[in-house]
């Protein structure tokens, strides 16, 4: 639990700390944007007073200061205009088209519409006579108007990546545990069913009784799950099976044990149907479905069992007529301590979707449920 809590408390703090920065980002950029904006303004003010001085200029004077002034912008985009709309002059405009007077106007109308225009009136006493100055933003102020969402879209590919390494970590973590926790069940448990199954064969030696076959079937029943944990983490390649086979071996044990006020139908093909499988591990999963169906049931109901097929995939619907899922827990019911009895580890709806999916690249999900009406869980297995 404290693994989980800390992995949650890092994530919740990559986040933060993710938002934080872009949040100052943006501010910076933007209030470093106005304050650019604001002297660039300025500059064409005096890129303005610069041209009203050539217009007013006589022969006596000195032009060398406006002319250094026009000729030391080489970054904000100009064009000049006369007082019919004409084009007069530009300035570090990239034309981009054949037709340079319709790409220039274009440019005018987007700088009019940013209120980037100056007026510069020949007779100071008069508005008939004019230039029109209009600039756009610089490039520098352009890229910072895009860097900070670029430095946004880097700090949150940092943070997927870190939170997808926390989630790998996490699995990988896991999948130790489950297997290690296996193997070892596995083990533990092989001195005492050798044990089991040598005292059984001395008491058939000796006693001539139903009971002792029973004990033996249950002793076998131990082996076939010591060999199901021995299995977990192995990867055993699948098989072609038949499928119907295996449901009947799974379900004969689970009926033998359940109330006789539960109900089991089956509704298998009547030509074989096979599938690629591991089937001590996939009777596990069976199992585990039917369990579970019977105790939504509260030991009273109907467990229908229907076997499928296309020409892929083998389908196994496990329907009952139980408490039903709320469609909110439809994900939440696989996952590892999930349960809604008094006892159990809520583990074996996750059990079976590991051995689904990873050892037989197959899916399990609920297909339907409604509360008070029952499930139905399917399984989908590669042919």
């Amino acid at each position: 639990m404290n693994r989980i809590t800390d992995f949650k408390n890092i994530r919740t703090a990559l986040i933060l700390v993710a938002v934080a920065i872009a949040i100052f980002s943006l501010l910076v950029s933007h209030s470093l944007v106005k304050d650019l904006e604001k002297e660039e303004h300025v500059k064409m003010e005096i890129f303005a007073d610069a041209y009203r001085a050539i217009n007013e200029a006589n022969e006596d004077t000195d032009l060398s200061l406006v002319m250094s002034v026009l000729s030391g912008n080489n970054t904000i985009p100009v064009i000049v205009l006369d007082q019919d709309g004409g084009i007069r002059d530009y300035l570090n405009i990239e034309i981009r088209k054949a037709d340079t007077a319709t790409f220039l106007m274009k440019r005018v109308a987007q700088m009019r519409d940013k209120g980037n225009s100056i007026r510069i009136y020949h007779d100071r006493a008069s508005s008939d006579a004019y230039t029109e100055v209009c600039f756009d933003d610089s490039l520098m102020i352009s890229r910072l108007t895009v860097y900070p969402y670029i430095q946004l879209g880097v700090v949150s590919l940092f943070v997927l990546i870190a939170i997808f390494a926390l989630l790998s970590f996490k699995k990988t973590e896991q999948n130790r545990v489950w297997v290690g926790l296996s193997k070892e069940t596995a083990h533990q448990l092989g001195t005492p069913i050798s044990s089991l199954m040598a005292w059984t064969e001395l008491l058939k030696d000796k006693y001539d009784d139903e009971l002792i076959d029973e004990m033996g079937k249950d002793v076998k029943r131990l082996e076939i799950i010591a060999e199901r944990f021995s299995k977990v983490g192995s990867m055993p390649d699948p098989v072609p099976e038949d499928v119907a086979r295996v449901l009947e071996g799974a379900l004969g044990y689970i009926e033998h044990r359940s109330p006789a006020t539960v109900k089991f139908v089956r509704k298998f093909p009547d030509k074989p149907v096979e599938a690629r499988m591991n089937a001590p591990l996939f009777e596990w999963v069976v199992e585990n479905l039917c369990k579970n169906a019977v105790d939504a049931m509260d030991g009273k109901g109907t467990l229908t069992v229907e076997l499928l097929e296309d020409e892929k995939y083998a389908y196994i619907e496990v329907a009952d007529t139980g408490k039903g899922i709320h469609k909110n827990s439809f994900k939440t019911v696989f996952q590892p301590g999930y349960t809604t009895k008094k006892r159990g580890w809520g583990l074996g709806l996750s059990l079976a979707k590991r051995i689904v999916e990873e050892y037989h690249k197959g899916r399990i999900f609920v297909k339907k449920s409604e509360l008070g009406k029952g499930t139905v869980f399917r399984v989908e297995l590669i042919k």
